[in-house]
């Protein structure tokens, strides 16, 4: 069955262009100008990505709070800021609301098509593992890659996709040292070291609030991360 896409973009051009090259790919697209009418159709049915701009008509951070109400709702839910918004402070921004990706505008179609993929390759990844590593125990930590869950001290972490294949990749080998490139490479995604630090950086905070005392995740200045073992 075909994947199906919402665009929420409120320059009908620019919306209706993205939208036509992602049905070229065999998309099923909906589209959407506005924050409202996007939540809307969300509740009779979730896409299984979203592509959000930031500015939505006159509620110039719409996309931030669509993208926040969207997190509460599905954990696992690949999101996509495609904006004109170029500084980082948005970029951190938009990553910290827990989109999996952050691209401005002037990426390439073939580009775009690429990240898209990816990301449904690694969601697909997690629903069709391999049985003999379908559940990973470290310590008070339990990643079930078939149910796609991941619980610290019996209680459930809620990551995105991205966050998901990080820890997956760290706690799979603890003490090993697992440079950016290695990290991006687990997530199957093009990520910079800013990006890499930002989801890092969520991901203890989500650890965080579950247990104060969390200290799994060491930092490695120069070098990368690595998961102590518990």
């Amino acid at each position: 069955m075909a994947k199906r896409i919402a665009i929420v973009e409120d320059e009908a051009a620019i919306r209706d262009n993205y939208a036509a090259a992602f049905r070229r790919e065999g998309y099923v697209v909906d589209t959407f100008e506005a924050r409202t009418p996007a939540l809307d159709a969300f509740e009779v049915r979730m896409p299984d990505l979203v592509v959000i701009d930031i500015n939505l008509k006159d509620d110039v951070e719409g996309g931030f709070d669509l993208c926040r109400e969207l997190r509460a709702r599905a954990a696992e839910l690949p999101i996509i800021f495609l904006t004109a918004r170029d500084s980082e402070f948005d970029a951190v921004s938009g990553l910290r609301l827990g989109a999996d990706d952050y691209l401005t505008k002037d990426i390439s179609l073939p580009h775009l098509m690429a990240r898209v993929a990816a990301l449904f390759r690694r969601l697909d990844a997690m629903q069709r593992p391999q049985v003999a590593e379908s559940r990973i125990t470290r310590g008070d930590l339990v990643i079930d890659t078939e149910r796609m869950t991941i619980h610290w001290k019996d209680q459930p972490v809620a990551l995105t996709l991205t966050e998901f294949w990080l820890v997956h990749a760290l706690a799979r080998f603890p003490g090993h040292v697992k440079n950016r490139q290695q990290l991006m490479d687990a997530a199957q995604a093009v990520l910079d070291d800013n990006t890499v630090t930002s989801h890092v950086k969520r991901i203890r905070r989500k650890f965080l609030s579950i247990d104060p005392d969390f200290d799994a995740i060491e930092t490695v200045y120069g070098m990368g991360y690595r998961w102590l073992s518990n």
